[in-house]
């Protein structure tokens, strides 16, 4: 995020929002040294968001692969509905963590009284593409074989990712399809990453966006390939040539991104391989707006959405 530049938007709670990450005085996360940068795109969203109430939130660590992969589990404070919404938190592949999408997280759990885990992937660029895909699908294998030891009930499943996040959601959701007898029966896609080639219209509308710069998503594609965007379809989704068989999807974007455009196309995509497809827009939203429900009411309306979502579809599954 660059907090130096004008807003696109005309939406007065963002102006008002970007005024005050101006007065902060932060700079952009990428231009610190790594451990300052996760810190500092953590410690600007903490003020912003809003962390409701939830029954119980508790950090466990599951093994994948012979790895620990750190989850959280929220718990709604009445009995939970069947289910569970498996969380990946955006932030470029690079940032991101339990910490900076606690509030998302727990807005989803409240609203949808289903029980959320997110998931802390491995972040590039120390573990370039696939290690982020291989703890977000094997974090999905291991709650839909193992769910009851840490009390989760993970039948029915919804994968939930925002940005970087929901990029992996839908990967799983594909490789998952592909190993047969997918546990995944929902997605939830949030203003997702899709198209390395970033040429589209609303990148060349928003190239300059403070919330997020097409400069921002070269360095981020850069970090996830290693040096370069992977051109494996479980990254560059945009390149996916199968997509029948996936789950249902609830695709949301927003009218100041650079990501809307691919996030449309892919929703699309879905629609011509007969997947079921609602799109929700935010037209007077930029990207990652969903963190800020503590500036943004739009934000909160848009977790309630997303949280309905969720409930309806598992509910119907259940």
């Amino acid at each position: 995020m660059t907090e130096d530049s004008a807003p696109r938007s005309e939406h007065p709670e963002v102006g008002a929002l970007l005024d005050e990450l101006i007065a902060a005085g932060r700079p952009s996360s990428r231009t610190l040294p790594l451990p300052d940068g996760r810190r500092n795109f953590d410690e600007m969203i903490d003020p912003l968001t809003d962390h409701p109430e939830v029954g119980a939130v508790e950090d466990q660590t599951i093994t994948v692969g012979g790895r620990d992969v750190p989850v959280r589990i929220y718990r709604p404070a009445k009995p939970a509905r069947a289910g569970v919404s498996v969380f990946f938190h955006g932030g470029g592949w690079v940032f991101g963590d339990l910490e900076s999408h606690d509030g998302v997280c727990r807005s989803l759990t409240r609203d949808s009284g289903i029980t959320t885990v997110a998931v802390h992937y491995r972040r590039s660029p120390e573990h370039p593409f696939p290690a982020a895909l291989d703890d977000a699908a094997g974090a999905v294998r291991w709650l839909a074989a193992h769910g009851g030891e840490i009390g989760v009930d993970a039948r029915p499943l919804a994968v939930v990712g925002d940005s970087s996040g929901a990029n992996l959601a839908a990967a799983v959701s594909l490789v998952l399809r592909d190993e047969g007898d997918s546990p995944v029966a929902f997605q939830a896609l949030l203003y997702p990453v899709t198209d390395p080639a970033m040429d589209t219209e609303s990148y060349q509308e928003n190239a300059d966006d403070p919330f997020l710069s097409k400069d921002e998503m070269i360095w981020y594609w850069a970090q996830y390939g290693d040096g370069k965007a992977p051109d494996d379809p479980r990254a560059a989704l945009s390149m996916a040539a199968d997509l029948r068989g996936l789950p249902p999807a609830y695709l949301l974007t927003a009218g100041f991104d650079p990501l809307r455009d691919e996030g449309r196309a892919f929703g699309e995509a879905l629609r011509r391989a007969g997947v079921p497809v609602h799109h929700s827009e935010y037209q007077d939203m930029p990207h990652g707006f969903l963190l800020f429900a503590g500036r943004l009411s739009r934000a909160q309306e848009g977790l309630s959405e997303i949280a309905d979502a969720i409930a309806a579809a598992l509910g119907a599954t259940s």
